[in-house]
């Protein structure tokens, strides 16, 4: 990068950092090739322009590197970002405005036959459990209240009634089979999450209301500022790349 070589060591370091296919290892090393290219091109252009780091604290303890302050230093004075506008705001809401939503409530029921999943031994012993469970639904799940009392959890008191959730109320891994399930619907095997095994059952759904202009105009606004700084900050680093001489490593997508 302008003369200045990057080591392979700090590469590889940084290539962890990076996803790629389980078959493709060498995207993730083109990954971190070409971030680290792109951190050299902007430090070289701070220290061009002589600007000085001053480290923010990003959280109680924990501050900026010296590089990455001077990054932001950079482009804070390198990035024009034009005001949003009232107008574009609404415009980019009235695209589609059903998109902008309160959260949905969805009424669950559930069985749960608790183990750790890292325990090689506990985990297929309490799959065959809530596999034994699920046969005994039939895929019906009108006995569901039935079956739940051999569940795990305390909700089998209540026939597996977890009450109303939204978004972010269980572990990711419940909801990802949650949001799948039509109204009424079953899982049609079990789900395993860091509880254990469970059959989910979704007894209700209610869709998150439209939401007013007003109410999301802030969320928009924010949305939008964010696309103009990422476009800007991507213009810049191009310039910066055509002026450079750069070997070994392209800034081309990936």
């Amino acid at each position: 990068m302008n003369g200045e070589t990057i080591p392979t060591a700090a590469i590889a370091a940084e290539a962890q950092n990076h996803n790629a296919p389980r078959d493709k290892p060498g995207i993730a090393w083109r990954k971190a090739a070409q971030a680290l290219a792109i951190r050299a091109l902007m430090l070289q252009e701070a220290r061009t322009r002589g600007l000085e780091a001053d480290p923010e604290e990003l959280a109680p303890g924990r501050f900026e590197t010296e590089d990455e302050a001077l990054i932001r230093t950079l482009l804070d004075e390198a990035l024009t970002i034009p005001q949003v506008t009232d107008e574009a705001v609404r415009a980019e809401w009235a695209k589609d405005p059903g998109r902008y939503r309160s959260a949905p409530l969805w009424d669950v029921s559930h069985i749960l036959c608790a183990c750790d999943p890292r325990d090689e031994a506990e985990r297929p012993m309490a799959e065959a459990r809530a596999q034994d469970l699920l046969a005994r639904l039939k895929g019906d799940a009108r006995g569901f209240a039935d079956v739940a009392r051999d569940s795990d959890c305390g909700s089998k008191a209540a026939g597996g009634h977890l009450g109303q959730l939204g978004p972010g109320d269980t572990v990711p891994e419940f909801e990802a089979a949650l949001r799948v399930l039509a109204e009424g619907g079953m899982t049609t095997a079990p789900v395993l999450s860091r509880h254990g095994w469970h059959i989910i059952r979704l007894n209700a759904t209610a869709p998150g209301q439209v939401l007013p202009y007003d109410t999301v105009r802030p969320k928009i606004a924010q949305a939008l500022e964010k696309a103009a700084w990422a476009r800007a900050s991507r213009d810049f680093i191009e310039a910066l790349a055509e002026e450079a001489q750069i070997s070994g490593a392209s800034l081309a997508p990936i």
